[in-house]
């Protein structure tokens, strides 16, 4: 039997090409395709035929059956083999990379570490295969948390990268660096990362569509990190930037031309994925800045783009995209007074978490607080403390945390005898001294709920300080929700205090911002003050149209409150601890009470 590798045995071209043949039957011939591979051993082939089919038959094994300790022993064989054979890099190294996730999945990351190691320190003149290992490996350590460890391979692979002559790869390694740092809050030394990054970008010269793709991975840190900042005014020109980028990606033709440089063989994400992730940012901007309509037009945009990747790529992260649109389109309907559509979406999103224990190791603190923000709206108070309890012992995030610390507040304060807890919260998100997060969005909340709690207490002129200083913030970056908020609570104080014509100039603006957003909660209360102070002030039409528009409102939140609380999902709201539960059980109709929704 020859062994000359340029001029195959028949026999092996003809169990190849059947292999190959049953692999992409419609639908496939697995069982086929593995018998055809493993005849080949039958015929003692030279080691670098044997070592190639020792990774075929893993490879196939791996993607098309459940037989995952065949796969890896055969991945074991091709990987040891291959260390044998000259000039036989993608065979070792695709066989490490391949057994390195096999041992990912199984938890074995002890094991998929040091062969990942291995695998990058005999890489180092194979510039494809170093980097794709270097960023495998600091993949992995950004699933455990290491992102330290991860910074330092990104790092380690940018400078390879300019060695090697590919400004391109660089790029990415240090955007995806960038990415971390921002990750870690590290923003002294993300600032001048992100600046290097977007002069390489600028400067680098090459495939449009590559070009573009990085434009948007740096925008869309950009774009990122001013939303975690609660910045959604200053925010504006880069997402327009990062919207016109995507259209110009979507004109230009995917070219199969082969980049020269075997290291800028990468891309960041599918031209698809990317579009659906410019979508999920202005979802976020738009939610952020309380242009609900904008939110929902860009969500099902979104969801139906997602719908149809879905169908043709079980890639996770666009479950993942799926889970945070969803999480930010419930909070827009439970604002625009859409709740029982928000509990059913909840339940969507249990129903995608039940389905990946990663995904749910990631967002379970999220679907916690989703759920406390819906006890609220049906005045289920216990639960919503219950819920968001729950969400505080699952995260580490600090802005979910604030946020979440937040709305117990509120909760507390509600309750009205809850002094000592809301003293304790209170002194850990207090926005004057030592808040815990830098975003302007989160400290402008406390104040507003800092004015909430004087104004139940009947400190008017303390309660009048916090919200202006709420309102300050919140129209120097178009904080909408917030100063409607701000608004309705002032002209409430000053209806209060008899001063009906200052009253009247902070409720009137109030009810137009409210409807703009729409936001129902704000509408009901507006409303309610606009019949009264019209009354006061001797506009009896103005007081019926007032009174007319508040029954509206009560009707229609009386019914979504019945629908909610009518739904099967409903008993979502005692579920507190493990994963989510798999069957809702129906029950006979509301249980909570109207009295705090009117």
């Amino acid at each position: 039997m020859a062994s000359n590798v340029e001029a195959p045995e028949p026999w092996y071209l003809a169990l190849l090409g059947f292999a190959e043949h049953f692999r992409t039957s419609s639908p496939p011939k697995i069982r086929l395709c593995v018998h055809c591979l493993q005849a080949v051993f039958q015929f003692e082939p030279p080691q670098r035929i044997e070592a190639r089919t020792h990774l075929q038959l893993g490879s196939v094994l791996y993607h098309h059956t459940k037989n995952i300790e065949l796969a890896k022993d055969h991945l074991e064989k091709a990987w040891y083999i291959a260390q044998q054979v000259p000039q036989f890099e993608d065979v070792k190294f695709e066989a490490a990379s391949i057994l390195s996730e096999i041992f990912c999945q199984q938890n074995l990351v002890d094991s998929a570490k040091p062969l990942l190691r291995k695998a990058i320190q005999i890489s180092q003149q194979t510039p494809y295969w170093h980097c794709r290992l270097l960023f495998q490996l600091a993949q992995l350590h950004t699933l455990e948390k290491d992102l330290v460890s991860a910074c330092d391979l990104l790092g380690v692979g940018a400078e390879y990268a300019r060695v090697v002559g590919s400004e391109y790869t660089r790029a990415l390694f240090t955007l995806s660096k960038g990415m971390l740092m921002l990750m870690e809050k590290k923003l002294s030394e993300v600032h001048p990362l992100l600046t290097l990054c977007g002069t390489i970008v600028e400067n680098w010269q090459g495939n449009p569509i590559q070009k573009e793709s990085l434009r948007v991975f740096f925008l869309i840190l950009q774009v990122t990190h001013y939303l975690d900042a609660g910045q959604v005014k200053s925010v504006k020109p880069c997402l327009k930037q990062l919207q016109q980028c995507i259209q110009t990606i979507s004109t230009l033709h995917d070219d199969e031309i082969l980049p020269n440089n075997p290291a800028d063989l990468f891309h960041w994400l599918p031209k698809e994925h990317m579009c659906v992730l410019v979508y999920l940012v202005t979802v976020m901007h738009s939610m952020q800045a309380g242009y609900l309509e904008k939110a929902q037009k860009y969500t099902d945009k979104a969801l139906m783009q997602l719908e149809k990747l879905k169908m043709l790529d079980s890639s996770p992260i666009l479950s993942t995209f799926q889970v945070i649109l969803l999480e930010h389109i419930i909070m827009c309907r439970l604002v625009t007074g859409h709740k029982a559509t928000a509990l059913q979406e909840i339940s969507q999103v249990c129903q995608l978490c039940q389905q990946s224990p990663r995904l749910f190791t990631n967002h379970a603190a999220q679907l916690h607080t989703l759920l406390g923000l819906y006890c609220i709206s049906v005045n289920c108070m216990d639960n919503a403390e219950a819920q968001f309890t729950t969400a505080l012992q699952l995260t580490t995030h600090q802005e979910l945390w604030t946020f979440i610390v937040t709305n117990l507040a509120s909760v507390y304060i509600r309750e009205g005898n809850r002094h000592q807890e809301l003293y304790s919260l209170l002194e850990r998100i207090n926005p004057d001294l030592n808040f815990p997060v830098s975003s302007h969005c989160l400290r402008a909340a406390a104040f507003y709920i800092r004015g909430l709690l004087s104004f139940f207490q009947g400190r008017y002129n303390e309660a009048k300080r916090f919200l202006r200083e709420t309102l300050k913030m919140s129209n120097a970056e178009d904080l909408n929700r917030l100063t409607a908020c701000s608004l309705v609570l002032l002209g409430h104080i000053f209806y209060v205090l008899q001063n009906h014509r200052e009253s009247n100039n902070m409720v009137v603006p109030a009810m137009q911002l409210a409807s703009k957003i729409p936001d129902m909660s704000v509408q009901l209360w507006s409303s309610a003050l606009l019949k009264d102070l019209n009354k006061a002030l001797g506009n009896p039409m103005d007081a019926h149209e007032a009174a007319q528009m508040h029954q509206t409102f009560s009707q229609q939140l009386l019914q979504d409150h019945i629908a909610a609380c009518s739904l099967p999902e409903h008993n979502l709201i005692s579920w507190t601890d493990g994963p989510p539960p798999v069957q809702i059980q129906a029950q006979n109709g509301p249980t909570t009470s109207l009295a705090g929704l009117l």
